[in-house]
């Protein structure tokens, strides 16, 4: 691939963009992230990740090395410079380079990248048209979720098993409740047509892409009720789904080795699929 990636002020070809060894991010995970999907290139629910990304700075005492207006410029340029029509883009933001030592330096000089990713997410694939698989496994993570850190390699360990295991994916559970998926919201649906969704806390990512679905699922006469879900009930509901940024809604099929539902993606999921991309792609930026 020969991409143009963005670091610290410079647009650079991606082989030529380095990262000092020193770096807070590379040393001790010290950097928070974000992805912002791009379609027809444009950006896709662009403000709530800009939101996200202030707080999860401030979250760890960090100051953006950038205004609101050049990060939107900087996103809308990467677009341009790599002509993606649809995909991601990909933000880091470390602490910088400072000698290893596990106190924050005094005056950090934070690493600013991005990247983009070709990705194809709005026509319906197999993956969304047949459902996924998923299975179940403890939540090994740090307590604070809410955060939006590079933190994950839980995460990755956790998909490698659901991939050994033959499943796309894995959810995660702690004292019995689930959490959420390895990258993405987890949900249920009611016989009733109910849409189920964990509070938001410290125990979960404040999905952006969550968020949105909560509201246009209320906006559309679908009910909401924002409460823990054990993994038993998740096995037992009507529906299942993910979501997340390039998933925007995705049908889960199976959990373990229980069927959810018909074993087919169930017309609650499918509609808020439709629902979602209909009203983002109406207000891309």
């Amino acid at each position: 691939m020969n991409r143009i990636v963005y670091l610290n002020g410079q647009w650079l070809p991606e082989a030529e963009a380095k990262v000092s060894i020193f770096d807070r991010g590379y040393v001790f995970g010290d950097a928070i992230y974000e992805v912002t999907a791009v379609a027809q290139g444009k950006l896709m629910d662009y403000p709530g990740h800009a939101a996200r990304l202030k707080r999860s700075i401030g979250e760890i005492a960090l100051e953006s090395p950038v205004g609101d207006d050049e990060l939107l410029a900087i996103h809308r340029e990467i677009v341009a410079r790599n002509a993606l029509e649809e995909g991601l883009i990909y933000l880091q933001i470390s602490r910088g380079p400072a000698d290893r030592d596990f106190h924050y330096p005094e005056a950090p000089v934070p690493t600013l990248s991005l990247f983009t990713q070709a990705k194809k997410f709005l026509v319906d694939g197999p993956a969304v048209i047949n459902g996924i698989k998923v299975i179940s496994l403890p939540d090994l993570r740090w307590g604070r979720r809410d955060i939006k850190t590079v933190q994950l390699l839980y995460p990755s360990m956790a998909k490698m098993e659901a991939e050994k295991r033959g499943a796309a994916d894995a959810w995660l559970y702690e004292d019995g409740f689930v959490t959420e998926a390895t990258s993405s919201t987890a949900h249920i649906v009611t016989a009733d047509g109910r849409l189920i969704t964990r509070q938001l806390s410290h125990a979960i990512l404040p999905g952006i892409t969550r968020g949105s679905i909560l509201d246009l699922a209320r906006a559309n006469g679908i009910t909401v009720e924002e409460r823990a879900f054990t993994l038993e009930e998740a096995k037992s509901a009507a529906e299942a789904m993910i979501t997340s940024a390039t998933q925007m809604v995705q049908p889960v099929v199976q959990i373990d080795d229980t069927v959810i539902g018909s074993g087919k993606p169930g017309p609650v999921t499918m509609r808020l699929r439709e629902i979602y991309r209909d009203f983002h792609m109406a207000h891309l930026i």
